[in-house]
């Protein structure tokens, strides 16, 4: 049995494909059209499938849409829509949608929000673009049973049927679903059940995209920095926020809807300077979702006292937090889902379907991995660079010649496998570089044209993390951060954020063996089993897909070398030149 999961109602439109309870493949949409998130999460683009993921699902599978059985779509419009006004007078879209009556059930924008969700099927099967053609031509709605699957439900089921537990405590906290903003529920076997759940307009998670906003960022998109931003402040105004979050009983809190402007004064635009004002703004919030979500926690374990916790949902992304959770919850096991935000729920509604349909006795995947999407062999690597007229060189030994070229300092694009499913490059679409040097962290935010406070993250040997950051041991998806060891901070100096910490991923050999030998040399080389890993794109782009992705960026960016499957690329003036980046300096915290 072939199920297709599909997401595409707010934003990181992305699709995956399940065989017999089993991940083929799953790619968020933005790694093909190039457009950071798929899509603005706005009403009148609902209509916008995820056409060219799906299409490399089916590729993946080796089969035409027409072949799938089951159809997984991450919202329920019956949530918002009762039956008894489905085809009613009075549900038209006006011209204007903004003139509706101000005392109607639904907004005039909701429907065609919803138009364009209940018609996804037919959108479908004839609104894929040409060059597509060949693997959705002539498919009928009739070909597939098509399942619309509660929000909550599809990220709680990403959260529990890849997970390593067969009994869990179920967490998800999202900025909205259809009517949900967090649920609460326990997982067994191939069994969920929901307990509790806050409603909208009730949701930490829009509250943190509002002060996205009002600190110069763009919501659903830049969450993770005023993360990082926070890491600067103090919390001065935690108790405005801890007024405007008031937490009720049984897992209930409300958020006040007040203008932020009108609390805190005028928002900052996008290209004013930072003041510490700003960093505790962000701080503030930071230390209340952190107190306010550990009260949830300590509910859920609560009802279910069960030793293990899932968690799923865009808020669950924030490392910092899950950190809290992990050392200060009542839980002794916490695992997050990768793809953590929307893309994460095409695969969780797919799994929920396939599940069901199959009615499945016990769980038969464990999410270990994340390297879900494209991959090009040496072969067609080579051919396209000859193609393009890319001078380059075949390496004898990619991992330890790399090594060499990063413990001279130099930044590399590293190309290799099939990429990441989620939001984080974790070795197969990656930059590194040596963390050794001080200086790095604000070199690589100069090549990335990022802000100067953004932190870069490490990755180290599984076997030696425990050596180099404090309890850590397997923190594979770089959701957690742990803190640098004392005796560390002067040898990895470019990768310890200004609190100390350092959001961490580990490797080991079976995740990803080039990468892991990668490592493995450095070490030889340095001493240290720790590189600098941070996405590879530049401002605004998503993370690098295919060999021309690779290339352009490459080119048009400040690197020093690419290494891409076997290949070595590099520029005339390769070798890293430090004295040009000596006026670059650690970012240090405001007053």
């Amino acid at each position: 049995m072939i199920t297709l999961g599909i997401n595409a109602v707010f934003h990181d439109s992305a699709a995956c494909i399940v065989k017999d309870g089993m991940l083929l493949a799953a790619v968020e949409d933005e790694r093909f059209t190039h457009i950071k998130h798929g899509k603005r999460p706005i009403p009148f683009n609902t209509y916008e499938l995820p056409f060219h993921a799906i299409d490399y699902c089916l590729k993946v599978a080796g089969i035409h849409l027409k072949d799938v059985d089951h159809i997984a779509y991450s919202f329920d419009p019956a949530l918002l829509i009762p039956p008894h006004e489905q085809n009613q007078p009075g549900c038209e879209i006006p011209f204007y949608p903004d003139n509706g009556s101000a005392g109607t059930v639904r907004q005039s924008w909701d429907n065609l929000f919803l138009s364009s969700i209940l018609n996804a099927p037919h959108q479908l099967v004839d609104g894929y673009p040409h060059h597509l053609q060949k693997r959705f031509y002539g498919s009928k709605v009739s070909d597939w049973q098509w399942h619309y699957v509660d929000h909550h439900a599809a990220h709680s089921a990403s959260a529990f049927f890849p997970s390593p537990y067969d009994h869990a405590a179920i967490l998800t906290l999202d900025g909205r679903g259809e009517v949900a903003s967090t649920t609460y529920g326990i997982g067994k076997g191939t069994e969920m059940t929901r307990i509790n759940q806050v409603n909208l307009p009730h949701s930490l998670g829009l509250l943190y995209e509002r002060l996205t906003t009002h600190l110069g960022f763009l919501h659903s998109s830049d969450e993770y920095k005023v993360m990082a931003l926070a890491s600067y402040g103090q919390p001065r105004f935690a108790a405005a926020f801890r007024d405007i979050i008031k937490l009720g009983d049984n897992g209930q809190y409300t958020v006040s809807g007040e203008n932020l402007s009108e609390r805190f004064g005028p928002a900052r635009l996008k290209d004013e300077p930072f003041t510490a004002f700003h960093f505790d703004l962000a701080r503030s919030l930071q230390l209340v979702l952190e107190e306010t979500v550990l009260k949830l926690v300590e509910y859920l374990y609560q009802v279910t006292k069960v030793p293990n916790l899932v968690m799923a949902g865009g808020v669950a992304l924030n490392c910092v937090l899950n950190a809290r959770i992990r050392d200060l919850g009542p839980f002794e096991n916490v695992w997050v889902q990768p793809a953590a935000g929307d893309s994460g729920t095409a695969l969780g509604a797919a799994m929920y379907v396939d599940i069901n349909e199959r009615k499945s006795v016990k769980k038969e995947f464990i999410m270990d991995h994340v390297y879900w999407g494209p991959e090009y062999s040496d072969a067609e690597i080579e051919h396209f660079l000859k193609w393009a007229k890319v001078p380059f060189t075949k390496m004898d030994d990619v991992a330890s010649e790399t090594a060499g070229l990063l413990a001279d300092n130099q930044i590399i694009g590293w190309y290799q496998g099939r990429m990441e499913f989620g939001p984080r490059a974790l070795g197969s679409r990656s930059i590194l570089a040596s963390p050794i040097d001080p200086r790095m962290q604000a070199m690589l935010n100069e090549v990335k044209d990022r802000e100067d406070f953004r932190p870069v993250a490490p990755v180290v040997l599984q076997e030696d993390a425990h050596l180099w950051f404090k309890d850590a041991d397997f923190s594979p998806f770089m959701l957690f951060i742990y803190d640098v060891l004392k005796e560390k901070e002067d040898l990895i100096p470019a990768v310890r954020h200004t609190d100390g910490t350092a959001r961490v991923q580990t490797i080991n050999e079976e995740q990803h063996p080039q990468y892991y030998r990668l490592l493995q040399a450095f070490k030889e080389i340095t001493g240290v089993p720790v590189l600098i890993n941070t996405s590879f794109n530049t401002l605004g782009k998503p993370i690098v897909c295919t060999p021309r992705d690779a290339v352009e960026c490459f080119w048009s960016s400040p690197f020093d070398a690419l290494i891409i499957g076997s290949y070595l690329i590099t520029k005339t003036d390769a070798k890293k030149n430090i004295s040009s980046y000596s006026n670059l300096q650690q970012v240090e915290p405001l007053g």
